[in-house]
């Protein structure tokens, strides 16, 4: 017979809701726990990434920027006065000394004028020859007239000097040596009188002379420069070196002013460097450069710097020291290096593919005797074109990945494989 069981169908219940609340805590634990789990780190193919090791030393501070060779000495030729082209002697590229002919052009109206004033100059000169002519002749007039006042003086004087002595013998009358006197004295004045004459015409002739002579100047330096002009019809360079340019045509009318041609002396050359404006701070004239020709380095000093920014650069001057290598030629592509400053004792690595001086970035830094790296904040100094300064964050030996890896910024751990 069945014997009815009290309490079986409570407990049963008391089971099942015990154990529905257990698994109920484990499920929420176990949630708990995924939530709180970090992601897995990501790796990265550690031939793909650059890393250096941090130092301690001495950490030479340099600037690099791209440039140009161009020559120190550049000469543009220009046009003295209107002309037409008739002919090109030479072509870019030549060797040219001071008097070679570059180019033949013509000016009819200047020719006209030049001959103008040759004869100008030649009846200028006749005027002034006529003149001088004249004045000595007037000149010599006036010395012989004054010339024989004084020889009537001298003999007047005699005369009263005799009569004076016959008088005193009583051999004249006294009236006859007061004349003889009187005539002396007259011719004495008369004398002083033609001396005064004769100097003040000389002083005349020599201002008509010079009046005359600055007139003479006054044509014959308008000559000078019509024959200037009709000679400069003849392009010269003036200086040795390389015909660079010469950008006219023939048969072209061309107003003064125009640049006909451009001559450079291939064999001074300085580098001018285009630095950016952000690193441009530091330089300053006389710090030492090295340029890269791509066929040999060469030395200099920073020379000048430009004022000016320019597309966010500064031109920078080096005036080059050392021998120039085989193919330097102006317009030749450089790069340039200057040397800012040298850093003692202090904490550097290489410069990472972000961040700039005195700011704070973060770089992954490689656990030792491990393939994780950990992301930590890194306070950033004075910068070079291949180094940068640790100012606080990193120690000698630790070992950072400098590569671009932004694709990792949500990350604070990587792996490298």
């Amino acid at each position: 017979m069945d014997i009815k069981r009290e309490g079986v169908a409570a407990a049963k219940r008391r089971r099942r809701v015990l154990y529905g609340a257990i698994a109920l805590a484990v499920v929420a634990l176990v949630t708990l726990g995924l939530y709180r789990l970090e992601p897995a780190a990501p790796s990265v193919d550690a031939a793909t990434v650059w890393r250096d090791t941090v130092k301690r030393g001495e950490m030479l501070r340099q600037v690099r920027g791209p440039g140009t060779l161009v020559p120190e000495e550049i000469r543009r030729i220009a046009l003295n006065t209107a002309a037409t082209v008739e002919r090109r002697v030479i072509l870019p590229g030549a060797v040219v000394e001071p008097d070679t002919v570059i180019l033949e052009l013509s000016n009819p109206t200047l020719e006209q004028e030049t001959q103008d004033a040759a004869l100008a100059l030649s009846a200028s000169e006749a005027e002034y020859a006529d003149l001088a002519v004249r004045l000595d002749s007037q000149l010599l007039n006036d010395e012989a007239a004054a010339a024989r006042v004084e020889s009537e003086y001298k003999q007047a004087l005699l005369q009263a000097e005799a009569d004076e002595r016959l008088l005193r013998e009583g051999l004249i009358p006294d009236i006859t040596q007061k004349l003889s006197r009187l005539k002396a004295d007259e011719l004495k004045n008369r004398t002083a009188i033609e001396v005064k004459r004769l100097d003040i015409a000389a002083q005349s002739n020599a201002k008509q002379l010079a009046s005359e002579q600055a007139r003479l100047e006054q044509t014959r330096a308008l000559y000078d420069l019509r024959r200037r002009q009709l000679d400069d019809l003849k392009l010269r360079p003036g200086i040795s070196g390389v015909l660079q340019d010469v950008p006219v045509e023939i048969g072209q009318n061309l107003p003064a002013g125009t640049v006909l041609a451009v001559v450079a002396q291939p064999d001074k050359l300085k580098a001018e460097l285009r630095i950016a404006e952000t690193q441009a701070r530091d330089v300053t004239v006389g710090q030492k450069a090295s340029i890269d020709t791509r066929n040999g380095f060469i030395e200099g000093v920073v020379s000048r710097i430009d004022p000016a920014v320019r597309a966010g650069t500064v031109t920078v001057d080096v005036a080059l020291t050392g021998e120039l290598p085989r193919g330097a030629r102006p317009d030749l592509s450089v790069d340039g290096t200057i040397e800012i400053e040298r850093l003692a004792d202090v904490l550097y690595v290489g410069r990472p593919a972000y961040g700039q001086a005195n700011s704070t970035i973060t770089l992954f830094r490689l656990e030792p005797g491990s393939s994780n790296a950990v992301r930590v904040p890194v306070e950033l100094g004075r910068s070079s074109v291949s180094t940068i300064e640790i100012v606080r964050g990193l120690d000698v030996g630790d070992e950072v990945i400098l590569s671009d890896i932004s694709q990792f910024e949500d990350f604070d751990r990587i792996r490298l494989d």
